[in-house]
């Protein structure tokens, strides 16, 4: 199996890039987003390697880093998902912002995807949820938050403070994190009248 490959960009198809290593041309199939960030033909690149072995072929799949082959391993895991979607929704989101959006619940950042549905959406989002908070780079307080939101465990005040922001015209995920962070210093038994006020105040920093 090959897990990575270092050599000189040959050439570019539409999905593909051809890389010469050793003076042999490999076929590597890329996301839009890995094939915007690498070199022109004749400069050097190394790629992280997923290897696909079928009985009528071989298909080689190419990432920047280990962490974007993960998340194309991740996604696979989820049911109607299989390569095609896992590299579209790669080329349309970084891992970071997949992570987070993931750790948060925010199924139409993912559903930004061409192709990728609200069903498929939620699926991603619901499936990978204990997973992607280890690749995040948001509070603890805030996915425990979006958990809680979206299963309907939060607290009356703190959910009704989030629609009220959200009716100002903040982003739900936006909203979410900043009632999160006026919610752990106002406490537990906080109004929602307290919350919007520190909510507010967050989103005015």
């Amino acid at each position: 199996m090959i897990g990575k490959l270092r050599g000189l960009i040959d050439s570019y198809g539409e999905d593909y890039v051809i890389l010469d290593v050793g003076g042999v041309g490999y076929q590597v199939h890329c996301s839009a987003r890995t094939l915007q960030r690498l070199p022109p033909p004749g400069e050097a690149a190394v790629l992280s390697i997923e290897t696909y072995v079928r009985e009528d072929l071989i298909k080689l799949f190419g990432f920047r880093s280990d962490v974007e082959r993960e998340w194309f391993r991740l996604l696979q895991t989820v049911q109607g998902v299989g390569a095609k979607v896992a590299l579209a929704v790669l080329g349309t989101l970084p891992p970071s912002d997949l992570a987070n959006a993931i750790a948060l619940r925010d199924k139409a950042t993912v559903a930004r995807t061409p192709g990728v549905g609200p069903k498929v959406a939620e699926r991603i989002v619901t499936e990978l949820k204990d997973k992607a908070p280890a690749f995040a780079n948001v509070d603890p307080a805030l996915v425990h938050l979006s958990g809680a939101i979206d299963d309907a465990r939060a607290s009356g005040p703190v959910t009704d403070a989030i629609s009220a922001l959200v009716n100002l015209g903040y982003g739900p995920p936006q909203a979410a994190a900043a009632i999160a962070s006026a919610s752990r210093s106002a406490g537990e038994n906080a109004e929602t009248a307290q919350l919007i006020r520190l909510g507010l105040k967050e989103l005015a920093k």
